[in-house]
Order: C-alpha cells, then structure tokens, then sequence
C-alpha cells in the first residue's frame, strides 16, 4: 500500500508489486499459451522499470523510430516495429535496431524489401480483418475506412515472397472473446496464407491483467490456434495491460472557487497530463470519492490552465476539500501517462516508484525541458 504522505504533488507514482503481479500474469500466458508477450510501448513507457520487465516478456514493441531506439536502450531483448509508414530517411536505421518489422501496406513492403533483406529482419505484413467490436471509433483500428491493415480486397498474395508474418490488431480494453471473434475473421479472410508463415501477431488491446479477464480462456484459444497451425510463432503486444492499475497520480488542490458549485483547482491538468480522460473519453477515479450527490460534500475538480474545458468531472467526498488536500487519481500508469504534454507551462508531475515500502523519485521535469521542446 503506497504511503501518499511521501509522495510530492503532483506526480505519478507506480506500486512496483503491483506491476510485478501483472507481469506474473502476462508471463503465465506466454508459458502455458506458448507465446510471446512483448511490452507495447505506446501504452507503457515507463522505462525504468524496463530491466524488471524483460526479466518476465519476452521483448518490446515500437510505433516509431523514438520508441525503437528507447526499447532497445532500455529493454535490451527483441524488438518488433509496427507504423502506419516508414520514411526513407528513417528507415536504416530503424532496421538495425528490429527484430522485427511489419509493414503496413504493400507498396511500403516493395519499397524497403531490399533493404530489410539484406539486414536480416523479419518482415510481417498487417491485414485489417474488417471487423471489430470496440466501441469508440477513436480507438478502432478496424472501421470503416481505416488507414490501418492490408483488407482482403487488397490483399497481393503474388508479393508474400520474403514476409514472414501476418499481424492484425483490432482490439481495444477487451476480454479474449472479442478476440476469439477477430481470430474467426482473419482466418476466413487470410486463412489460406497463414500456414505459410513464421509468426502471427494477435496485436494488442487485451486485457489480460483486467479481474475479470479469461486468463485460461485465452490459453486455450492460443493452444488451439497451434495445433491448427503447427510450428507458428505466436506473438501479442499489450501495452495497457502491462502498467492496467498499478499506480496512481497524486495531486493537490490549490483553490476552491464558487460558481453555482464548489470547484476545486488542483495543480494536474486533465488537458496535459490525462489527455486520455478526454479522448477515451472516461471518468478517472479518485480514492475517497464518489459520483456526486452521493457523498456530502460535491466539487467539481477542475486543471490548472487557460483551457476553459479543462475539467475532470464531478466528484462527491464525506469530507469539505480544502487547499492543500491530496487528490489521488487511479490507474494512471499506461496511456495516461504516455500521452502527457507541456501545455500552458504547467509543473509536469514528477515520476516515482513506490518498493520496499518507500517512495523513490525518479524524474522532476524542469523548465529546460519545457523550453527545449519549443524553439
């Protein structure tokens, strides 16, 4: 249990037993599934706590050159690259730090096939299955129109020489049925080109840490896909489930102002530092609170910038908030965290472990780092 009392405000603080019981569980699928489970960056990047990570996953997983150079220096085990498009002057360099590589297009695979050839580096193609069950078009890689994955439609079986792998991704926040679902597509569409491959890629989006999440129902389904396709290396990428409720942000109110309702300005943002709240969208959590009208007390907890819509939401306590009282937000160890901004100059909150029962800051963000983003 974190002591809040150590901890400076504001800052984002990860319970290191929290993410070790998480990695317990991913690791138990890639033994008893026969998988590969490697940390996508985009959804953790939390990279001091990468050596405790690649004692558990197999490797990372890149969206861009930054990510790659970040995983490798960091991670130190095979890393897998996936991106809408690679640019030419990009591209060198992004292959001699892969394992592997997916290319999203055809045309993207013709242009550097050379190039990846002579480096050695697997390459996989993404198909979209055309159908998904995620619920927020934001987040759905497989909709209508989606720049994301090769469609059956487009699909050139005549250009599949030297492409080792086939990955999909098509999931969002959910559990292994949505998955068994996707699964279902993919074969009818590109069933016929998977015997043919090294490797498939399931994506991310599962759940996998989640309570209610079917750990053994997803083995299963990976057991069964191997006996179906025999010597088939199976590969998935969550990045949320990696970091899903292993720490919180702390934060503080600075002042209470009335305006029909009590609101209370704390000193995070919603905008810059739980951007994610907004795009989800969805309600951020706060230990000791309630939905309003619930408790006694109601505010509104509001960020610390210009931005008039930099709101939180309405939350209720059994206690009057004052200035100076600690608001603790959960589970903002994934994307939360990841997606932060600079925005209006506001203090960024700092960046701590809590392990052996003690709270060790690892970064406080400075001015220079705030003025050396800009020019």
């Amino acid at each position: 249990m974190i002591d809040y009392s150590q901890v400076p405000s504001p800052c984002y603080v990860l319970d290191e037993e929290r993410l070790v019981h998480n990695l317990e569980i991913l690791n138990r699928v890639q033994k008893e599934g026969n998988a590969k489970v490697i940390c996508a960056l985009k959804g953790f990047s939390f990279w001091e706590t990468f050596p405790l990570v690649s004692e558990y996953l197999s490797g990372a997983t890149a969206s861009s050159l930054n990510e790659l150079l970040l995983a490798s220096q960091k991670m130190g085990k095979e890393v897998h690259v996936c991106a809408p498009a690679y640019g030419t002057d990009e591209i060198e360099q992004i292959l001699n730090h892969s394992s592997h590589i997916t290319f999203n297009s055809f045309s993207q695979w013709e242009l550097f096939k050379e190039q990846t050839l002579k480096k050695k580096v697997s390459a996989g193609i993404r198909i979209n299955p055309e159908f998904s069950t995620v619920g927020v078009d934001l987040y759905n890689p497989a909709g209508r129109y989606s720049r994301l994955g090769v469609t059956r439609k487009e699909f050139k079986p005549e250009l599949l020489d030297g492409i080792e792998g086939l990955h999909f991704h098509a999931l969002c926040e959910q559990n292994v049925d949505a998955l068994e679902a996707v699964l279902e597509k993919v074969e009818k569409n590109f069933g016929e080109w998977i015997p043919k491959m090294k490797w498939m890629n399931f994506g991310g989006g599962h759940h996998i840490t989640r309570a209610d999440y079917d750990v053994q129902k997803l083995i299963n389904l990976l057991n069964s896909f191997h006996k179906k396709y025999p010597g088939i290396e199976i590969i998935l990428e969550p990045g949320e489930a990696v970091g899903w409720q292993t720490g919180e942000l702390v934060s503080t109110v600075l002042d209470i102002v009335h305006n029909e309702i009590d609101i209370a300005i704390l000193d995070i943002s919603i905008s810059a530092h739980m951007p994610d709240c907004l795009e989800m969208p969805y309600r951020p959590e706060v230990i000791g609170s309630d939905m309003r009208d619930v408790k006694k007390h109601n505010y509104r907890l509001a960020g610390n910038t210009c931005l008039a819509g930099d709101i939180v939401g309405d939350y209720s306590f059994d206690e009057p908030l004052k200035v100076g009282s600690k608001i603790i937000f959960l589970d903002m160890m994934h994307y939360t965290m990841v997606k932060t901004t600079f925005f209006n100059g506001v203090k960024h909150p700092s960046i701590g472990i809590w392990k052996n029962n003690k709270f060790h800051l690892v970064r406080k963000f400075t001015y220079e780092q705030f003025r050396d983003k800009l020019s």
